[in-house]
């Protein structure tokens, strides 16, 4: 793997990041292909997205791909709290 990114993200609760995690599971334990790996960890109230990546490319997609469907889950857990 030539290219690494880390990314943190604070979440305004546990029960929130616990959310998201949960949501994210399944993506995270299916691979795909072999150009890309993706890990989450908590840390507190922090998410820990660490990417793994043959290239800058591969990188770049990955990156987007997880943190699209983070801003998904954070998104609708909004629109539920005002239900």
């Amino acid at each position: 793997m030539k290219a690494k990114a880390t990314i943190r993200l604070e979440f305004p609760s546990e029960k929130q990041l616990k959310t998201v995690c949960s949501a994210l599971l399944p993506e995270v334990n299916r691979l795909v292909g072999t150009r890309a790996r993706a890990k989450l960890e908590k840390d507190g109230v922090f998410l820990v997205l660490k990417v793994e990546a043959e290239n800058t490319v591969a990188l770049r997609s990955t990156l987007n791909a997880y943190l699209r469907w983070i801003s998904s889950v954070r998104n609708v857990m909004k629109v539920l709290e005002q239900v």
